[in-house]
């Protein structure tokens, strides 16, 4: 269809019966807005990955099976079909305690993935309910009947050629009737039916994805703040609103850790130059911040993040000096067990790199005692955690004068475990410890945007 629109609204946005009204009318307001995309209720997935950790005794599953029931009976208090609501839900709940009886006997990501879908199975099946109580017609549409991944469980590639052609057989004909369709973010399946999730946030990422599909003119983002801030104002009060970003600009900051984006969002509306909108769902006539291809202005400081949970690795070795071909063995052991890594320093004897944990569904940054052994063959290995990563974003920071002096004036009596910064001319990173984070994040918003 034409002008078409696709929403997502996050789990705090879909947190209870008033917030999930509230969409309904954000939706039903833009008559271009077809297809819905929802989150978990807030605080369900969390939930969910601790009775998937297979960590819980018999009492404590229960607890948190009852936490997930008063979550979701608040909305269902509200609808008139209560009962035939709650029986679904319950049927929910009953997969869910199952699932993580086998999690107590040996846990595994792909019980992990069939553990946490049902945040958005059950927060769309309510979201839809409140659509239909409100007096318009919808029906929710399980996503995974086209969003095809690879079997990478935790962190699923989805198979973009096959997602097209399923989409359009299967999706795209409903958003032309009468009805609004919603469905599920981050979770899919792979080619045997196997239930799979896109990591982390990837409920940005499957609204995208289905807007490339689908051929969306835009993509609209609903959360908890009216837009994208130069910081997170819940850790820095001075945080100020942006009217618009680039799209590197904003993959910058999604990459570095701000959470109103997921990193991979941006790649599919780059690829189909859609623009994104980054509204509130509860104060929609606050406006937002649109992400397009370009903007009007290109400040040397745009924004400043904070990616908490990163683990540093040094590897030593004498046998670098001179050497080629080291860093080649060292990749290719983090390739050979699936190790994305992120920041690199190298000095004539030794390498350290940084890995994010905060991608994979279960939060967990896996270090496996194998790898480190086969790194140990060939050199020293040191493993630190407990570090934060804080990225200044900005335009052309290695062609203007002065950059370098401010920041480091800005984190002066910080101890700073490793800086990178060269690779881009939009960011420049800072590992700290973990306490440090958070002020330092402030001062260098203070120095550098307060200005």
């Amino acid at each position: 269809m034409k002008h078409l629109d696709i929403a997502k609204f996050g789990g705090t946005s879909v947190a209870s019966f008033n917030a999930m009204s509230s969409c309904v009318k954000v939706v039903t307001a833009n008559p271009h807005t077809r297809l819905v995309v929802v989150s978990a209720c807030a605080g369900v997935t969390n939930i969910l990955v601790e009775l998937a950790s297979g960590a819980l005794n018999r009492e404590e599953v229960m607890d948190r099976i009852a936490k997930l029931r008063a979550i979701h009976q608040e909305i269902t208090a509200h609808l008139p079909d209560k009962e035939a609501c709650d029986a679904h839900i319950e049927e929910h709940l009953t997969d869910v305690r199952n699932l993580a009886a086998e999690a107590a006997m040996e846990r595994s990501d792909e019980l992990t993935d069939r553990i946490v879908s049902h945040g958005e199975l059950m927060s769309s099946f309510l979201i839809t309910e409140v659509f239909k109580y409100a007096g318009f017609k919808a029906r929710c549409f399980d996503v995974r009947n086209v969003m095809r991944t690879d079997s990478a469980f935790g962190c699923a590639k989805p198979l973009l050629e096959v997602l097209g052609t399923l989409t359009r057989q299967q999706l795209l004909p409903l958003l032309d009737g009468e009805e609004i369709v919603v469905t599920q973010g981050f979770i899919g399946s792979n080619t045997e039916g196997m239930t799979t999730t896109l990591g982390r946030g990837g409920s940005d990422y499957t609204a995208a994805l289905l807007g490339e599909a689908c051929d969306a003119e835009t993509i609209s983002i609903w959360t908890d703040v009216p837009g994208v801030y130069t910081t997170d104002p819940r850790l820095v009060p001075h945080a100020r609103p942006i009217a618009e970003l680039s799209y590197l600009e904003a993959a910058e900051m999604a990459t570095f850790g701000a959470k109103i984006l997921h990193p991979s969002t941006l790649v599919p509306a780059v690829r189909r130059n859609i623009p994104v909108f980054v509204g509130s769902s509860k104060e929609p006539e606050k406006g937002g911040t649109w992400v397009r291809p370009d903007t009007a202005t290109h400040p040397a400081f745009r924004a400043v993040a904070l990616r908490r949970n990163q683990t540093l690795i040094v590897l030593a070795s004498p046998k670098m000096v001179g050497a080629s071909g080291f860093l080649a063995r060292v990749f290719s052991i983090f390739a050979k067990y699936s190790k994305s890594v992120d920041l690199v320093s190298t000095s004539e004897v030794s390498i350290a790199v940084t890995l994010d944990a905060g991608s994979n569904t279960s939060g967990l940054n896996s270090i496996s005692e194998d790898m480190l052994s086969e790194l140990r063959e060939f050199c020293h290995v040191r493993v630190e955690d407990k570090l934060s990563l804080v990225a200044i974003i900005g335009n052309d920071l290695a062609k203007t004068a002065g950059v370098t002096a401010k920041c480091f004036d800005a984190i002066e009596k910080y101890a700073v475990r490793m800086i990178c910064y060269g690779a881009s001319s939009h960011n420049l990173c800072f590992l700290l410890n973990e306490a440090d984070a958070v002020p330092a994040l402030a001062e260098l918003h203070q120095h550098l945007l307060e200005q």
